[in-house]
């Protein structure tokens, strides 16, 4: 009795603390749950962060192809010096550089690389594999989201159906336990029977107990996941009945992997990118050429002689060529260097497939064996409540004694749990397999 009385005060103050503070109850379909994650997530909007800062590198790489135009105007004052004035035979004097203080210059200027060698287009290429890979990175995020939020949703369900099962188990014992008693009080059983019913049930009850924790942990991480205010309670719409799934072949699931992996994919990118990174080095190695235009309008004008206190405009155009002779084999370094990361990416993207090969496998090999299980654990249920009620017939009859009726209830229990961890473990299994597809 006093560790019946101790279960009862444990599940006063579990039932009690939840409540202290009004709950907000949210029914969530699968679908609502996702979206849902998808629209709060801090991981996915990181991934878009980055996604748009490469978006913002391949505009920066593109902007090396325009024109780069310069505005700048200055003011000088000087100190006051000799004008410098000369006399020619029969012509009156002339002043060739008169003191004028105050100067005044505005400039205008463009220039326009015409060759590079394939530079800018080589770090335009590299850009755009980049953003190609963020955005990759972005959906390989989506479906992690995606596996964590189903998994997180399943557990949740299982452990508000395990709660049922056991509260349907807790009432069963405590019919026993109320009929147990009654015998011995009649004298038709001995006081062992009542204190083994007794010990189920308060174990039962515990373990009810432990369920109902599991369900607040799992209703907090789809709380998390889900962006719902902390505190939150879920209810899950959706039922554990699973769809059905066809019969799927390995080979075909891992070459399915392999074309729609979003990691395979940013990598196949990424190593791109490394090569045009190379030819971006490769290129200092050849003839640079530029357009450059310039436009002044100054006071003095120091291209106008004799100089003038007046504003005067003039301009410039020209071509320049300019080609590394020598440098020590910096070109050549840099580019051997950016070789070899691209083909360190090579290899790492060999690995990563042959680690995709494996998982996929073995998440092929995890659903059907999680299948398997289901199958067993609802043939063990039907057996167990078929079980169960022949024996409570028998036990109401006086045929068998109530440790029988106890085995059958215990079993039951055991047969209820089971299929219920067996129906989360093939969702679980789905959510692996899919993840590990790219679907």
């Amino acid at each position: 009795m006093k560790t019946l009385r101790r279960i009862a005060v444990a599940a006063l103050l579990l039932s009690a603390a939840p409540h202290a503070e009004a709950q907000e109850t949210v029914r969530l379909t699968l679908a609502e749950a996702l979206e849902r994650a998808r629209q709060t997530s801090p991981s996915l909007g990181g991934l878009e962060d980055l996604e748009a800062a490469a978006a913002a590198g391949l505009r920066g790489a593109l902007a090396e192809k325009a024109p780069r135009v310069d505005v700048g105007a200055s003011y000088a004052r000087n100190s006051d010096v000799d004008e410098l004035t000369i006399a020619l035979p029969g012509q009156p004097p002339r002043t060739l550089f008169p003191n004028i203080p105050d100067n005044y210059r505005v400039h205008l200027g463009a220039t326009l690389p015409l060759y590079t060698g394939g530079r800018i287009e080589s770090a335009v290429d590299a850009a755009g594999r980049q953003l190609a890979a963020a955005g990759h990175d972005r959906v390989g995020g989506e479906r992690d989201l995606a596996r964590e939020t189903r998994v997180a949703y399943w557990r949740l369900v299982t452990s508000r159906a395990g709660e049922r099962v056991l509260a349907e188990s807790v009432a069963s014992y405590e019919a026993h336990l109320g009929d147990a008693r009654n015998r011995f009080e009649v004298g038709t059983v001995a006081r062992n029977e009542v204190l083994a019913v007794q010990v189920e049930r308060d174990r039962a009850e515990l373990t009810r107990l432990q369920a109902e924790s599991n369900a607040e942990v799992a209703n907090a991480d789809l709380v998390r996941l889900t962006g719902l205010p902390p505190g939150a309670r879920v209810e899950p719409a959706e039922p554990l009945a699973l769809p059905e799934a066809p019969v799927e072949d390995t080979e075909a699931l891992v070459e399915r992997a392999f074309a729609a992996r979003p990691e395979l994919l940013a990598f196949q990118e990424r190593i791109a990118a490394a090569r045009a990174n190379a030819d971006v080095r490769r290129a200092a190695s050849r003839p640079q050429v530029g357009l450059s235009l310039g436009y002044d309008y100054a006071n003095p004008n120091t291209r106008i002689l004799p100089l003038e206190d007046e504003f005067r405009s003039t301009w410039t155009a020209g071509l320049s060529v300019s080609l590394h002779a020598f440098d020590g084999g910096r070109t050549a370094a840099a580019t051997a260097e950016a070789e070899a990361r691209a083909d360190a990416l090579e290899r790492q993207l060999e690995d990563v497939r042959q680690r995709l090969r494996l998982e996929v496998t073995a998440r092929l090999l995890e659903l059907r064996t999680a299948r398997a299980a289901l199958a067993v654990a609802d043939r063990n249920l039907e057996a167990a409540r078929e079980n169960r009620r022949v024996a409570a017939d028998r036990y109401g009859e006086g045929v068998i004694p109530s440790s029988e009726l106890l085995d059958a209830e215990t079993a039951l229990l055991r047969a209820g749990l089971d299929q219920t961890s067996a129906s989360t473990q093939v969702h679980v299994a789905l959510a692996n397999l899919d993840r590990a597809v790219g679907r």
